[in-house]
């Protein structure tokens, strides 16, 4: 196989028949490390919004339990991934993902917001650090494969297009980043803990090369200092340069499901899907807030 033939079989498909098989075919063959981090920064910016950043701080579950809240959700949206919406997998994952977010008072904006984050930031990581840019077919195919989560997670109003997806995240990061001490809190356990995925004595510098790759929005609602010029510079150089790095390498040949990540650590002898996550109780240490509604456990 060349290098890119396989997006020449990508062309060939119905971006809006075949979505979620274009998707998995970008996220897992031409850019699974992309889309790792890309979808870490996703989630990641998620906490500038104070309601959701104290959330979490409130749970607890990205300060005490940094590393299984990662890997659970990686896992769950993975599942979905690689085996479809209609396959068994598929449908425990997002039962899953709904009786965790029913069990806390989350607003449809900003589980609408969540979801525009995960179709917007991995197009701009890519066109920013990917050894290509991604395709029309690939933009559209992401957009509804995240329209068809947003359906059967209940979420009201989810945009219909990438664009339309791309306008609702400005606008509302716009209209609701903020500073919240617990969601600083949040942000800093998860710096601490992709750190910890490498040797200690670099920790100091994968700190900083992590704030280097954050915009000035993100900056300034966790008002962390920003980096110097020559510090991005050097930082985003050096990812641009494992793109460029890998576009000269042969097109990988086997899938690279997220599971099969270093940075999963929390399930050496395996895990099931139905055993992922939380299972807050009202009134109990986990869950900080009743039940909206009698559906919740549903």
């Amino acid at each position: 196989m060349k290098r890119f033939e396989r997006l020449e079989q990508i062309r060939l498909m119905d971006p809006l028949r075949d979505a979620s098989e274009i998707y998995r075919l970008t996220a897992v063959y031409e850019f699974p490390w992309d889309f790792t981090r890309a979808l870490e920064l996703a989630l990641y910016r998620t906490y500038a919004v104070p309601a959701i950043g104290r959330l979490l701080a409130e749970t607890a579950e990205l300060t005490d339990r940094a590393q299984k809240r990662y890997d659970d959700t990686s896992l769950l949206l993975d599942a979905v991934v690689e085996h479809g919406f209609g396959s068994e997998q598929g449908r425990t994952a997002i039962r899953r993902i709904n009786q965790m977010h029913r069990s806390y008072d989350i607003s449809n904006d900003d589980m609408r917001y969540v979801l525009c984050t995960f179709v917007v930031m991995p197009k701009r990581w890519i066109d920013a650090y990917g050894w290509r840019r991604l395709s029309r077919h690939e933009i559209v195919a992401s957009a509804v494969h995240y329209r068809t989560l947003g359906r059967h997670m209940g979420i009201e109003g989810v945009p219909e297009t990438y664009e339309e997806f791309e306008a609702c995240l400005d606008a509302y990061e716009e209209a609701h980043f903020g500073w919240d001490e617990g969601a600083r809190r949040v942000s800093d356990s998860t710096i601490d803990l992709m750190a910890s995925w490498y040797p200690r004595p670099l920790a100091p510098l994968l700190r900083t090369s992590t704030l280097a790759l954050l915009d000035e929005s993100l900056l300034k609602a966790f008002r962390y200092p920003a980096p110097s010029a020559t510090t991005r510079a050097l930082v985003r150089r050096a990812v641009r340069a494992r793109g460029r790095v890998v576009r000269l390498l042969p097109p990988r040949r086997a899938p690279h499901y997220a599971r099969q990540n270093r940075e999963i650590k929390g399930y050496p002898d395996g895990y099931r899907l139905e055993e992922l996550g939380t299972s807050p109780v009202p009134g109990v240490r986990g869950c900080p807030v009743r039940h909206i509604d009698g559906s919740a456990a549903e």
